[in-house]
C-alpha cells in the first residue's frame, strides 16, 4: 500500500482538475463532466482555497512517484440551521480500488479536527455510489438517511446524508 501526502491545491494543478471534472466516468454520480470553462473556473476558487480559512483543496499524491492521484477538499457550509463541514474526495481510475480515498478523506478529517471550528463533517455521496458510501462506513460516518441534494446547480440527485462526529 503507497504511502500519500496531501498538498495544498495549485495553479499547476488544472490538469488533474480536468482529469477529475472532465471525465464522464469520473462525474457519473455528480451530475456529468463540466465544461472547460467551469472547470477553469473552478481551478481559480481552488487556488483561491490557499487564502482561506474557510475553504481548504487538497492535491492527493503518492508518496513514491511524486504522482498526483486525486483531490479531497472540505469546506464550510449551513446545514438545517448548524454551520458544519462538508468534505468531498475524487481518485483518478487507474487510482481507485487501493485504498486511497479512504486514507486521504481520514487525512482531510484530521486536518479538520485541527481546526477547532465545527464538531460536525458532512459527506453527501449519490445513494448509487457504492465505493464512496462504503468509505463513509468504513471511516465511522453515522448515516443519518436519503435525501434529495441540488448539485450541481439545477440538477437533482438522490444523496446519503453521512455525518462525522470530530469530537468522537
Amino acid at each position: 500500500m503507497t504511502d500519500l501526502r496531501l498538498e495544498p491545491w495549485g495553479p499547476d494543478d488544472l490538469p488533474l482538475l480536468r482529469r477529475l471534472m472532465g471525465d464522464p466516468a469520473m462525474t457519473e454520480h455528480i451530475g456529468g463532466p463540466e465544461s472547460e470553462e467551469k472547470i477553469v473556473e473552478r481551478q481559480g476558487r481552488y487556488e483561491a482555497s490557499a487564502d482561506s480559512d474557510t475553504t481548504w483543496v487538497f492535491k492527493v499524491v503518492d508518496d513514491e512517484t511524486a504522482e498526483p492521484v486525486g483531490s479531497v477538499a472540505y469546506w464550510e457550509r449551513e446545514w438545517r440551521g448548524d454551520a458544519v463541514w462538508e468534505i468531498g474526495w475524487s481518485v483518478l481510475p487507474e487510482f481507485q480500488g487501493r485504498g486511497i480515498a479512504g486514507r486521504a478523506t481520514a487525512a482531510a478529517l484530521e486536518h479538520a479536527r485541527g481546526r477547532n471550528r465545527h464538531r460536525f463533517v458532512h459527506a453527501y455521496p449519490s445513494v448509487d455510489n457504492a465505493p464512496s458510501n462504503a468509505i463513509c462506513s468504513k471511516l465511522g460516518f453515522e448515516l443519518l438517511g436519503a435525501m434529495e441534494f441540488e448539485y450541481p446547480k439545477g440538477h437533482y440527485m438522490q444523496c446519503n446524508d453521512w455525518r462525522f462526529d470530530l469530537s468522537a
